[in-house]
């Protein structure tokens, strides 16, 4: 993108920093909605962010474990792309966790799982946007995108960086694009909601659990689908791909835990925020 003799900037690099920047904005924004203390959250985003990254490339690290094992040195070269979100995602969990366990925050009570879910709320509703622009770091990089097509949004990918047995074909699903949009709809879904429920002060477990939940099953059944058609490398058990079992973990785990609150006092519940 940019170079000063020994400092690049790389494209891939950029929009992670501003897929970044505009999540924390998003967080500032709900916590402050939420009457969160700012440097509580300012302190959360910083971890998330740090052990985000280091999550990241250690997943992507397992993916592509042969490579890896054959280039170590390419380890440490993350501008060059490999940062897996599922990775990102089980980092920020545990970060959230940690920070939920704290007492007397203002704006959070001393309930674990309500402060859980309340952080894990605002959290999913900045990275939904991070990731709609974070993605876009891939089409610079060519990489992550998917099998040759001959739709008019077809991206073109160059010979080097196609793999062998598509070495013939010139365009290919821009998956990354897909992702971004979707990512984009979400955001802006659970944005609309939280307007909601701040407007009409609702500020309980169910509310945040709803949002929790909605981020995490879209989002999975998402990636679930485009990994048909992303040709990259990963490896495979039973016919799917990594991802696409980890994401069906997720999407099934919030789905059932979702069906518990499908009672009386949830039905009472919808009908109030409706």
């Amino acid at each position: 993108m940019i170079s000063f003799g020994l400092l690049k900037i790389y494209w891939y690099g950029f929009f992670i920093v501003l897929g970044f920047l505009s999540a924390f904005l998003v967080v500032l924004f709900l916590a402050k909605k939420y009457k969160i203390e700012r440097d509580f959250i300012v302190d959360l985003v910083f971890y998330s962010f740090i052990f985000g990254i280091i999550g990241a490339r250690i997943y992507d690290i397992f993916l592509e474990w042969p490579y890896y094992v054959q280039n170590p040195v390419d380890i440490f070269k993350i501008w060059q792309g490999g940062l897996a979100i599922h990775g990102a995602i089980i980092a920020g969990i545990v970060v959230i966790v940690f920070f939920a366990k704290k007492k007397n925050i203002k704006g959070l009570d001393d309930g674990f799982r309500k402060n859980l879910f309340r952080l894990g709320s605002i959290m999913v509703s900045g990275l939904a946007l991070g990731q709609a622009i974070g993605r876009w770091g891939n089409y610079f990089n060519q990489e992550l995108f998917g099998r040759p097509t001959n739709l008019a949004w077809g991206i073109f990918i160059d010979p080097a960086n196609r793999p062998l047995e598509y070495l013939n074909f010139n365009y290919f699903h821009p998956t990354f694009l897909y992702e971004s949009l979707g990512c984009l709809v979400l955001f802006f879904f659970l944005i609309s909601f939280h307007r909601l429920f701040i407007k009409r002060g609702i500020n309980g477990f169910k509310s945040s659990f709803f949002l929790v939940a909605s981020y995490f099953l879209f989002y999975s059944a998402l990636r679930f689908f485009l990994e048909f058609i992303r040709i990259d490398f990963t490896p495979e058990v039973w016919g799917l791909r990594l991802p696409q079992i980890v994401s069906l973990v997720i999407f099934l785990f919030f789905f059932f835990y979702f069906l518990s609150f499908l009672d009386k006092r949830f039905f009472k519940f919808k009908k109030r925020i409706l």
